[in-house]
């Protein structure tokens, strides 16, 4: 399985991370998902799961920092489009990202159940997105942490695949 992210030199597009227009953010975050197209996918495959986390917040904020996480995407997909995290698109199980915890206590579900883009603030970032070919749709709800899915998904991976972004400080 192969993915594909578009990218502007090597970094993440603006509209996806700090950089975002106005009409890409939501209360100062960045929350138009990129598009991720999808190639080479196994047969067997029932949905896909997504996870876009930073390890370069560790030093920051002394976590791995979760941008997005989602599950149950349709395993038919070629290609994840634009916004899908915000546009209801593409039929998807939200689970929260790092601005739901304690530390943040981000309440708006439009933020802490979608995608929330890079907004490094001490130097540029990578950013490791994760795609998953699932052989069933995963028993999680909205509202899921990343290690729900990975007790979900675990024994019914077929594949996985990531791509390292670039998010610009």
């Amino acid at each position: 399985m192969k993915i594909s992210i578009p990218t502007d030199n090597g970094v993440l597009a603006n509209k996806y991370s700090k950089y975002a227009t106005e009409e890409d953010l939501l209360n100062g975050q960045p929350v138009t998902s990129f598009p991720i197209d999808i190639t080479e996918v196994p047969t067997g495959v029932k949905t896909f799961a997504v996870t876009m986390i930073d390890h370069d917040a560790i030093p920051v904020g002394g976590f791995t920092w979760i941008h997005w996480v989602a599950a149950n995407l349709p395993g038919n997909l070629t290609q994840i489009p634009e916004n899908a995290s915000q546009s209801g698109e593409v039929q998807m199980t939200f689970g929260k990202n790092s601005t739901a915890g304690k530390l943040v206590g981000q309440t708006n579900p439009a933020i802490f159940q979608h995608y929330t883009g890079p907004f490094p603030p001490d130097k540029d970032h990578r950013y490791t997105v994760t795609v998953y070919a699932i052989d069933e749709k995963l028993p999680l709800k909205d509202g899921f942490w990343l290690n729900d899915l990975w007790d979900a998904m675990d024994g019914h991976v077929l594949a996985q695949t990531s791509q390292t972004l670039i998010g610009r400080a």
